[in-house]
C-alpha cells in the first residue's frame, strides 16, 4: 500500500514538472537576433514594461526604454557593431507556474565591447509568453 502511494505521488510530481523549453527558446531567439544585428528583435525577449529591472556594471536601470537605450548606446543596432553573442544556460529554477530564474553565462566576441560573464534572468509568464522582467548581468574579472 505504501509503495502504491509513493508511486502515485511520484506520478503527480512528474505530471506537473516545469517545462523550461519556452524560456530556452526566448534566449535562443535573443541570441539569434543579436547575431544578425537585430536589436529590436533581441529586446522582444524582455517584457515591454516600465517595471523591468536591468542591473549591470554597478548600475540599476528601470524600464524597457532605458534598457533599450543602454544597449543601443553601447553596442549600436546593426551586425557590424554588435558582434557575436553566445549564451550557455547553466540552470533554470522554477518559481511556481508563472515565474523562473535562469542562470547562465554570456560571451560576446567580434566587437570592441567583447567580454564574457554571468547572468541571472527573472522570467515571468505574460500574455505575450515568457518574458524577462529582471536581468542581472556581470562581466568576468579582467
Amino acid at each position: 500500500m505504501r509503495l502504491l502511494a509513493l508511486l502515485a505521488l511520484a506520478g503527480c510530481a512528474t505530471a506537473h514538472a516545469f517545462d523550461d523549453r519556452p524560456l530556452r527558446a526566448v534566449l535562443a531567439a535573443q541570441q539569434d537576433a543579436w547575431n544578425r544585428g537585430d536589436l529590436d528583435a533581441f529586446m522582444a525577449g524582455y517584457a515591454h514594461s516600465p517595471d523591468i529591472i536591468f542591473t549591470s556594471g554597478g548600475k540599476i536601470r528601470r524600464g524597457w526604454d532605458e534598457t533599450y537605450a543602454k544597449y543601443k548606446a553601447r553596442y549600436g543596432a546593426d551586425r557590424s557593431t554588435m558582434g557575436t553573442l553566445a549564451f550557455e544556460i547553466l540552470g533554470v529554477q522554477p518559481l511556481g507556474d508563472g515565474g523562473a530564474i535562469v542562470l547562465g553565462r554570456w560571451k560576446l566576441t567580434n566587437t570592441p565591447n567583447a567580454g564574457a560573464g554571468v547572468f541571472s534572468l527573472g522570467f515571468a509568464r505574460t500574455p505575450a509568453g515568457w518574458r524577462i522582467v529582471h536581468d542581472h548581468t556581470s562581466a568576468d574579472s579582467p
